[in-house]
């Protein structure tokens, strides 16, 4: 399906977009996810629109059959990457699972402040942008992914979510076409 509308009340989650993980070697076209991020942080707050920047510091526990890659951090690997231009009206989530909404207040944030649809970008598409994706859809948001504000170190992981997940979670469609449906709201 494609993007046909967004709600009144859209928010916009950008997920890991992190000094530590933006400087991860084999991450496709980081630069033009950063641009277009960016781009839709801008469009959202110049709409007064709710943006919602997510981090990752940690991983859920539990016995996994691969080693886990998150050990002790280096000081300003969680730190929000300077393109993102965070804003004190932005919400901002630090989140120590896949997914954006588990063990956060993410959702108590976001209907607090009537928001009725998400759009989701991000890394890595088939982790932590599916999880978010997902949690948000049972959540009861309507959920949008900006295909193109995305990316994975396994081509193949953010093929089949693109392909084969979102359009099953909710629309899909680029930057730029969701700022072309972007509504305007007053402060």
């Amino acid at each position: 399906m494609a993007l046909t509308t967004l709600d009144p009340n859209t928010a916009l989650i950008i997920v890991d977009l992190q000094k530590g993980i933006v400087s991860l070697p084999g991450l496709p076209a980081m630069d033009s996810v950063i641009e277009r991020a960016s781009v839709l942080a801008r469009a959202f707050r110049g709409r007064a629109l709710t943006v919602a920047l997510v981090n990752v510091a940690g991983g859920a526990p539990g016995r996994v059959e691969q080693p886990r890659q998150m050990g002790s951090l280096p000081e300003g690997w969680t730190d929000l990457i300077p393109e993102l231009d965070q804003q004190p009206s932005d919400i901002v989530v630090t989140k120590r699972t896949w997914g954006a909404f588990a063990s956060t207040d993410l959702e108590a944030q976001l209907k607090a402040r009537g928001v009725t649809q998400v759009v989701v970008a991000g890394v890595a598409t088939g982790t932590g942008v599916e999880a978010t994706a997902r949690q948000a859809y049972e959540a009861g948001f309507n959920v949008t992914l900006a295909l193109d504000a995305m990316t994975d170190m396994r081509p193949e992981a953010h093929a089949y979510s693109t392909k084969n997940i979102f359009p099953r979670l909710g629309e899909t469609g680029t930057s730029q076409e969701i700022i072309n449906l972007l509504p305007s709201r007053t402060a």
